[in-house]
């Protein structure tokens, strides 16, 4: 999501203009709607302070937005084709639904067309599209902090069990009070390389991810079912320590994380993630290197499962990890995101960690 106040005082203007040079630059979600719309939608415009912008509609996606009929921000300018809108409506029908390529025979659409079609269309697959819907519901209100029933509430649900059960799919059972689940809490933190979401324990961080990571749901759950836990969205002292010391790095003003964490992980996972806390800002090392640096030179594969295996994204810097070849290598993130991340401590290197 887009901050910079100067950019959302000049993406309202360019919105209420309806300006077309800015198609493509921004999405607008209106809060008062839950509706993602472009910049030239012919729809009464919001007022400022009931405005969201994203620079990509996947951000909005994730966000909870759902896309708006009139202008179809989804949509190139030229019209979609048949089986793209009915693709889009289909998800629209039921967004919390999990697609396999099989479904796609009840709307006589072969799996390969929706993903080539989409993939066209809207610079993302179908299955990712789908993702993005589910997971923003199951996100919405982490964003804003809000109390169960007041989500519950915003998000349509007159019913609290269909609430609770679009919730549990993906964040676990609304405890009642009961003593043998575990807690864990949950922020979502804005960020310049996007949004991440942050698990923690009373004392502890036990996840710090973008919240578009491919696998994110699995990995929720992983950390539940290991746990025996439900997630509910509440600030606690190491959730707000995380969001001040991400913005300081992401601000360059600060190059050494202190906020507690806690692996959960094999003996040697737990190896290879403390080597990782041991990389200086600034530097990288290979995954060969990696594992000699462990004294075991020989499971070069074992310490690269090790490093996507990591929950931790940025505090354990598997960022700073190349393959031999010198290529970046993979990253749950996204390559660019790694890209840009290491750039980013090149130029904090020179400062003194605090």
């Amino acid at each position: 999501m887009i901050t910079n106040k100067q950019q959302i005082d000049k993406y309202y203007e360019m919105l209420v203009e309806k300006n077309s040079n800015y198609e493509g630059v921004f999405f607008v979600g209106v809060k008062t709607t839950g509706i993602l719309c472009r910049p030239t939608c012919p729809a009464k415009k919001p007022y400022k302070e009931n405005c969201e912008f994203f620079a990509t509609a996947k951000e909005a996606l994730l966000a909870s937005y759902r896309p708006c009929k009139r202008c179809q921000p989804l949509s190139n300018p030229t019209k979609m084709s048949s089986e793209v809108k009915l693709l889009v409506e289909a998800i629209e029908r039921n967004p919390e639904r999990k697609w396999t390529d099989k479904d796609f025979d009840e709307l006589s659409i072969s799996a390969n067309t929706a993903r080539r079609q989409f993939k066209k269309q809207f610079g993302m697959t179908f299955i990712e599209y789908a993702r993005s819907r589910r997971l923003g519901l199951a996100f919405k209100h982490i964003r804003n902090g809000d109390s169960i029933i007041n989500v519950q509430l915003d998000s349509g649900y007159d019913s609290s069990n269909g609430f609770r059960d679009a919730f549990s799919r993906t964040m676990g059972t609304v405890p009642n009070h009961s003593k043998q689940i575990k807690v864990l809490y949950c922020t979502w933190i804005e960020t310049i390389l996007g949004s991440m979401l942050a698990i923690a324990e009373e004392e502890c961080l036990l996840l710090l991810e973008f919240v578009d990571r491919k696998g994110l749901e699995n990995e929720i759950k992983k950390l539940r079912t290991r746990l025996n836990a439900t997630i509910l969205p509440e600030k606690v002292p190491v959730l707000e320590q995380i969001e001040e010391e991400l913005t300081l790095y992401f601000e360059g003003e600060l190059t050494v994380f202190k906020s507690p964490i806690r692996y959960l992980g094999s003996d040697f996972q737990q190896k290879v993630w403390n080597e990782l806390r041991r990389i200086p800002v600034g530097q990288t090392v290979s995954y060969k290197e990696l594992a000699e640096n462990i004294n075991e030179p020989s499971a070069c594969r074992a310490v690269a499962r090790a490093n996507g295996a990591n929950q931790l994204s940025i505090l354990v810097p598997c960022h700073r990890v190349f393959n031999s070849n010198g290529e970046l290598g993979g990253y749950g993130g996204g390559i660019a995101r790694k890209e840009w991340l290491i750039n980013h401590e090149n130029s904090l290197s020179s400062k003194v960690a605090y």
